[in-house]
Protein backbone atom coordinates (compact mmCIF):
# COMPACT_ATOMS: atom_id res chain seq x y z
CA UNK A 1 0.00 0.00 0.00
CA UNK A 2 1.38 3.14 -1.07
CA UNK A 3 -0.40 6.75 0.82
CA UNK A 4 0.05 10.04 0.13
CA UNK A 5 -2.40 12.65 0.35
CA UNK A 6 -4.20 15.85 -2.02
CA UNK A 7 -2.00 18.62 -0.81
CA UNK A 8 1.53 16.99 -1.26
CA UNK A 9 0.72 16.18 -4.77
CA UNK A 10 1.72 20.17 -5.89
CA UNK A 11 2.99 19.15 -9.64
CA UNK A 12 2.30 16.99 -12.16
CA UNK A 13 5.10 15.38 -11.89
CA UNK A 14 4.97 14.33 -8.65
CA UNK A 15 2.17 11.92 -9.19
CA UNK A 16 3.70 10.25 -12.13
CA UNK A 17 6.74 9.63 -10.33
CA UNK A 18 4.11 7.79 -7.41
CA UNK A 19 2.48 6.02 -10.41
CA UNK A 20 5.66 5.34 -12.08
CA UNK A 21 6.72 3.22 -9.06
CA UNK A 22 3.92 1.02 -8.39
CA UNK A 23 3.98 -2.43 -8.81
CA UNK A 24 1.47 -5.16 -9.81
CA UNK A 25 -2.01 -4.81 -7.83
CA UNK A 26 -0.43 -2.38 -5.75
CA UNK A 27 -2.77 -0.23 -3.86
CA UNK A 28 -2.58 4.04 -3.82
CA UNK A 29 -4.41 5.75 -1.13
CA UNK A 30 -4.69 9.51 -1.61
CA UNK A 31 -6.18 11.16 1.45
CA UNK A 32 -7.97 14.53 0.91
CA UNK A 33 -8.15 13.81 -2.47
CA UNK A 34 -10.86 16.90 -2.71
CA UNK A 35 -7.62 18.92 -2.84
CA UNK A 36 -5.84 17.68 -5.61
CA UNK A 37 -4.48 20.29 -8.29
CA UNK A 38 -6.69 20.29 -11.31
CA UNK A 39 -3.85 19.83 -13.61
CA UNK A 40 -3.10 16.70 -11.81
CA UNK A 41 -6.08 15.15 -11.69
CA UNK A 42 -5.61 14.83 -15.52
CA UNK A 43 -3.27 12.73 -15.47
CA UNK A 44 -4.85 10.83 -12.96
CA UNK A 45 -7.22 10.13 -15.92
CA UNK A 46 -5.44 8.12 -18.19
CA UNK A 47 -3.66 5.97 -15.04
CA UNK A 48 -7.45 4.94 -13.98
CA UNK A 49 -9.14 4.35 -16.98
CA UNK A 50 -6.26 2.58 -18.98
CA UNK A 51 -3.56 1.98 -16.64
CA UNK A 52 -1.73 4.08 -18.99
CA UNK A 53 0.63 7.76 -18.07
CA UNK A 54 0.60 10.41 -20.82
CA UNK A 55 3.77 12.61 -20.51
CA UNK A 56 5.20 15.20 -22.59
CA UNK A 57 8.32 15.57 -23.21
CA UNK A 58 10.32 18.90 -23.95
CA UNK A 59 8.83 22.39 -24.92
CA UNK A 60 7.74 24.60 -27.47
CA UNK A 61 7.57 23.12 -31.33
CA UNK A 62 9.84 20.13 -30.21
CA UNK A 63 7.77 18.95 -27.91
CA UNK A 64 6.10 15.10 -28.10
CA UNK A 65 4.06 13.12 -26.25
CA UNK A 66 4.28 9.57 -25.25
CA UNK A 67 2.68 6.90 -23.09
CA UNK A 68 3.63 4.67 -20.44
CA UNK A 69 1.83 1.77 -19.52
CA UNK A 70 1.13 1.20 -15.74
CA UNK A 71 0.76 -2.06 -13.99
CA UNK A 72 -2.39 -2.70 -12.80
CA UNK A 73 -3.43 -1.13 -9.45
CA UNK A 74 -6.07 0.03 -7.10
CA UNK A 75 -6.94 3.61 -5.97
CA UNK A 76 -8.49 4.51 -3.15
CA UNK A 77 -9.31 8.05 -2.26
CA UNK A 78 -10.60 9.29 0.82
CA UNK A 79 -12.32 12.87 1.51
CA UNK A 80 -14.58 14.66 3.89
CA UNK A 81 -15.91 16.92 1.39
CA UNK A 82 -17.22 14.84 -1.18
CA UNK A 83 -18.56 18.08 -3.18
CA UNK A 84 -15.36 19.33 -3.37
CA UNK A 85 -14.12 16.71 -5.83
CA UNK A 86 -14.69 17.51 -9.56
CA UNK A 87 -17.90 15.41 -10.90
CA UNK A 88 -14.78 14.04 -13.84
CA UNK A 89 -12.67 12.70 -11.10
CA UNK A 90 -15.34 11.52 -9.00
CA UNK A 91 -17.42 9.61 -11.76
CA UNK A 92 -13.89 7.72 -12.53
CA UNK A 93 -14.03 5.91 -9.36
CA UNK A 94 -16.16 2.52 -10.10
CA UNK A 95 -17.24 2.51 -5.97
CA UNK A 96 -18.02 5.31 -3.94
CA UNK A 97 -18.64 4.69 -0.25
CA UNK A 98 -19.58 6.39 3.15
CA UNK A 99 -18.06 5.48 6.19
CA UNK A 100 -20.35 6.10 9.44
CA UNK A 101 -19.17 7.24 12.56
CA UNK A 102 -18.07 5.24 15.12
CA UNK A 103 -19.66 4.16 17.98
CA UNK A 104 -18.74 4.71 21.74
CA UNK A 105 -17.94 0.62 21.74
CA UNK A 106 -15.52 1.17 18.60
CA UNK A 107 -13.60 3.72 20.31
CA UNK A 108 -13.28 1.98 23.40
CA UNK A 109 -11.81 -1.01 21.69
CA UNK A 110 -9.32 1.72 19.93
CA UNK A 111 -8.46 3.41 23.25
CA UNK A 112 -7.44 -0.11 24.73
CA UNK A 113 -5.54 -0.59 22.25
CA UNK A 114 -3.34 2.43 22.35
CA UNK A 115 -2.99 2.06 26.07
CA UNK A 116 -2.18 -1.08 25.79
CA UNK A 117 0.87 0.24 23.58
CA UNK A 118 1.69 2.99 25.33
CA UNK A 119 2.12 0.36 28.24
CA UNK A 120 -0.32 2.45 30.51
CA UNK A 121 -2.66 0.67 33.32
CA UNK A 122 -5.79 1.40 33.22
CA UNK A 123 -9.43 0.99 34.40
CA UNK A 124 -12.48 0.46 32.33
CA UNK A 125 -14.40 2.81 33.45
CA UNK A 126 -12.03 5.42 32.69
CA UNK A 127 -11.78 4.57 29.01
CA UNK A 128 -15.85 4.88 29.06
CA UNK A 129 -15.42 8.40 30.07
CA UNK A 130 -12.45 9.32 27.25
CA UNK A 131 -14.89 7.42 25.27
CA UNK A 132 -18.00 9.70 25.68
CA UNK A 133 -16.22 13.16 25.36
CA UNK A 134 -14.02 12.04 22.41
CA UNK A 135 -16.96 13.06 19.64
CA UNK A 136 -16.44 9.66 18.78
CA UNK A 137 -13.33 10.30 16.55
CA UNK A 138 -10.46 7.99 17.46
CA UNK A 139 -7.73 10.70 16.68
CA UNK A 140 -9.33 13.36 19.48
CA UNK A 141 -9.65 9.72 21.61
CA UNK A 142 -6.25 9.03 21.46
CA UNK A 143 -5.44 12.29 22.21
CA UNK A 144 -7.43 13.13 25.42
CA UNK A 145 -5.88 9.61 26.41
CA UNK A 146 -2.08 11.19 26.10
CA UNK A 147 -3.10 14.08 28.21
CA UNK A 148 -5.08 12.12 30.89
CA UNK A 149 -1.95 9.51 31.36
CA UNK A 150 0.32 13.02 32.09
CA UNK A 151 -2.26 14.34 34.90
CA UNK A 152 -2.15 11.02 36.32
CA UNK A 153 1.56 10.77 36.28
CA UNK A 154 1.70 13.92 38.04
CA UNK A 155 -1.44 14.17 40.14
CA UNK A 156 -2.09 10.75 40.80
CA UNK A 157 0.17 7.05 40.61
CA UNK A 158 0.23 6.75 36.85
CA UNK A 159 -3.02 4.48 36.73
CA UNK A 160 -5.75 5.93 34.84
CA UNK A 161 -8.86 5.42 36.38
CA UNK A 162 -12.09 6.65 36.59
CA UNK A 163 -12.09 10.09 38.98
CA UNK A 164 -8.57 10.83 37.38
CA UNK A 165 -9.54 10.75 34.11
CA UNK A 166 -13.35 13.10 35.32
CA UNK A 167 -10.53 15.35 36.74
CA UNK A 168 -8.08 15.49 33.75
CA UNK A 169 -10.97 16.33 31.11
CA UNK A 170 -12.38 19.16 33.42
CA UNK A 171 -9.08 20.75 33.90
CA UNK A 172 -9.07 20.59 30.00
CA UNK A 173 -12.61 22.16 30.53
CA UNK A 174 -14.17 19.43 28.07
CA UNK A 175 -17.76 18.62 29.25
CA UNK A 176 -19.95 15.09 29.49
CA UNK A 177 -20.61 15.61 25.76
CA UNK A 178 -17.07 16.25 24.37
CA UNK A 179 -17.81 20.09 23.70
CA UNK A 180 -14.75 22.35 24.90
CA UNK A 181 -14.69 25.87 25.53
CA UNK A 182 -14.75 26.89 22.09
CA UNK A 183 -17.79 25.22 21.38
CA UNK A 184 -19.54 26.57 24.47
CA UNK A 185 -18.55 29.95 23.58
CA UNK A 186 -20.32 29.35 19.90
CA UNK A 187 -23.46 27.83 21.72
CA UNK A 188 -23.54 30.63 24.61
CA UNK A 189 -23.26 33.34 21.71
CA UNK A 190 -26.10 31.97 19.94
CA UNK A 191 -28.41 31.97 22.82
CA UNK A 192 -27.24 35.21 24.78
CA UNK A 193 -26.12 37.71 22.64
CA UNK A 194 -28.91 36.55 19.91
CA UNK A 195 -31.87 35.41 21.77
CA UNK A 196 -31.24 31.91 20.42
CA UNK A 197 -31.26 32.77 16.66
CA UNK A 198 -31.90 32.67 13.58
CA UNK A 199 -28.33 34.64 13.46
CA UNK A 200 -26.35 34.62 10.32
CA UNK A 201 -22.69 32.82 10.30
CA UNK A 202 -20.60 35.96 9.52
CA UNK A 203 -22.22 38.00 12.39
CA UNK A 204 -21.96 35.03 14.50
CA UNK A 205 -18.08 34.30 14.19
CA UNK A 206 -17.67 37.67 14.27
CA UNK A 207 -18.92 37.63 18.05
CA UNK A 208 -16.93 34.80 19.00
CA UNK A 209 -13.80 36.06 16.98
CA UNK A 210 -13.54 32.96 14.79
CA UNK A 211 -12.93 33.20 10.98
CA UNK A 212 -16.36 32.05 9.10
CA UNK A 213 -14.61 28.84 7.99
CA UNK A 214 -13.18 27.64 11.38
CA UNK A 215 -17.08 27.76 12.28
CA UNK A 216 -18.50 25.62 9.67
CA UNK A 217 -15.44 23.52 9.65
CA UNK A 218 -14.45 22.68 13.19
CA UNK A 219 -17.31 23.63 15.54
CA UNK A 220 -20.31 23.53 13.73
CA UNK A 221 -20.45 19.52 12.34
CA UNK A 222 -21.07 18.04 16.00
CA UNK A 223 -23.02 20.82 17.12
CA UNK A 224 -25.01 19.62 14.53
CA UNK A 225 -24.54 15.90 15.52
CA UNK A 226 -25.72 16.39 18.49
CA UNK A 227 -28.57 18.12 17.83
CA UNK A 228 -27.50 21.60 19.38
CA UNK A 229 -28.34 23.91 16.83
CA UNK A 230 -29.75 24.13 13.19
CA UNK A 231 -29.40 25.84 9.74
CA UNK A 232 -31.64 27.50 8.68
CA UNK A 233 -32.48 30.14 5.57
CA UNK A 234 -32.92 33.15 7.78
CA UNK A 235 -29.55 31.62 9.69
CA UNK A 236 -28.01 29.46 12.68
CA UNK A 237 -31.04 28.75 15.93
CA UNK A 238 -29.87 27.27 18.55
CA UNK A 239 -31.94 24.05 19.62
CA UNK A 240 -33.93 23.22 23.36
CA UNK A 241 -31.14 20.63 23.53
CA UNK A 242 -28.54 23.59 23.52
CA UNK A 243 -30.52 25.12 25.87
CA UNK A 244 -30.78 22.52 28.32
CA UNK A 245 -27.60 21.36 28.20
CA UNK A 246 -26.35 24.86 29.16
CA UNK A 247 -29.10 25.07 31.81
CA UNK A 248 -31.12 27.77 30.37
CA UNK A 249 -34.88 28.48 30.03
CA UNK A 250 -36.01 27.36 26.99
CA UNK A 251 -36.82 30.49 24.65
CA UNK A 252 -40.35 30.53 24.48
CA UNK A 253 -42.46 31.29 21.13
CA UNK A 254 -44.95 34.06 21.39
CA UNK A 255 -47.88 34.23 18.91
CA UNK A 256 -49.40 37.70 19.17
Amino acid sequence: IKITSGPSIERGGDLASILSNLSENDILFIDEIHRLNKNVEEILYPAMEEFALDLVLGKGPGARSMRLSLPKFTIVGATTRMGLISAPLRDRFGMVQRLDFYEQGEVEKILQRSAKLLGLEYEMEAVTELAKRSRFTPRIANRLLKRVRDFAEVHGNGKINAETSKKALEMLQIDEMGLDRNDLRILEALIDKFGGGPVGLKTLAMSTSEEEDTVTDVYEPYLLRLGFIKRTPKGREATDLAYKHLGKNVKSNTLL
